[in-house]
């Protein structure tokens, strides 16, 4: 089944999209289509190596949907920018061709699953869970654009057709690209390793989070295409919804720094600085995802899911990537 069955991935050179990539490969997968852009970046790094039939420059998407039977479509593909204030193209990038590409998958009978966020869930005052849609209130324009794909597929009743897949804290290899967009870990290791001190954020509500005692879901990128590609085979080709893809627990800035530290086997050093104005009121001091749907579909289907924790993914992350410069 996995020699003829033909999958589209947009967002395909990027950090989880090449990630599944090898995910795939890794499990037999080597009829992939992948949909992305070279750009002046080094992501073309992400694919070497790879297995793949071809690969789609993005405004050739539907020309060759067109001509090209596929039976599965992972749309990873988005600006994921959360500080992008151009809204004009956030809404075109994010939504409008996310719902070309729904309604191609719609028509072709093919299997669709798409990246939500944990950004849809704004501050966090009502709740992670899964099943809320309707009342979520993003704080910046890139969480408002997956709410409003979220919302568009729900309008129209094609909730059940699909499988949204809302992704916490991703860190993990691949990520050399995403300038600041990468993670911490990323962007703090080469600190670290020479004996610098790692900046993180004064609290802004320092009666609730003392500093650095900001809380995050951060989930490995490994078990994030796990995951992913648990829905695109059996048991769980008969599954539809929208779920959190986390770890389904929060960890605070210092313990993932002391952590990378650890990783490097040297003496945390952290330093405290304001948070940057335009941070301010949409930064998000606490998530964590609710996997109760997602862990009573797996009690429902038998399987066990085996995680990273996160001392364990820093360090793989660490030892085996960054400090080779290495791509997964």
């Amino acid at each position: 089944m996995k020699e003829n069955k033909t999958i589209l991935i947009t967002g395909a050179l990027g950090f989880i999209g090449s990630c599944l990539v090898k995910y795939l490969n890794d499990l037999g997968y080597e009829n992939l289509f992948l949909v992305d852009d070279f750009d002046k970046t080094d992501k073309w790094k992400n694919l070497v190596g790879k297995k793949f039939i071809d690969i789609i420059p993005i405004d050739q998407t539907f020309s060759f949907l067109e001509k090209q039977k596929i039976q599965s479509i992972v749309h990873l593909g988005a600006c994921s920018d959360t500080t992008c204030d151009d809204s004009s193209y956030l809404m075109e990038n994010n939504v409008r061709y996310s719902q070309k590409l729904a309604e191609v998958a719609f028509s072709n009978n093919a299997r669709f699953i798409y990246a939500s966020s944990a950004a849809t869930y704004g501050d966090g005052s009502l709740g992670f869970s899964d099943s809320l849609l309707d009342d979520l209130k993003p704080l910046n324009m890139y969480g408002y654009s997956k709410q409003l794909f979220d919302m568009w597929l729900k309008k129209n009743n094609h909730l059940n057709k699909v499988v949204g897949l809302k992704y916490f804290n991703v860190f993990g290899p691949n990520e050399n690209h995403k300038g600041k967009m990468a993670s911490v870990i990323f962007k703090m290791t080469n600190i670290a390793k020479e004996g610098g001190s790692v900046k993180l954020f004064k609290s802004n509500e320092p009666l609730k989070y003392l500093d650095g005692e900001q809380k995050r879901d951060f989930i490995y990128v490994k078990d994030v295409v796990k995951i992913t590609t648990l829905f695109l085979e059996p048991p769980f080709l008969d599954v539809f919804g929208i779920f959190n893809v986390g770890r389904g627990e929060a960890n605070t800035w210092n313990k993932v720094v002391k952590a990378l530290f650890a990783a490097l086997q040297k003496e945390a050093q952290i330093e405290y600085i304001d948070m940057p104005k335009e941070l301010n009121s949409q930064y998000q001091n606490y998530t964590c995802a609710d996997m109760t749907k997602f862990n009573s579909l797996c009690q429902t289907k038998k399987f066990h899911m085996k995680w990273f924790d996160i001392e364990d993914a820093i360090f793989d992350y660490v030892q085996n990537y960054l400090l080779k410069d290495v791509r997964w």
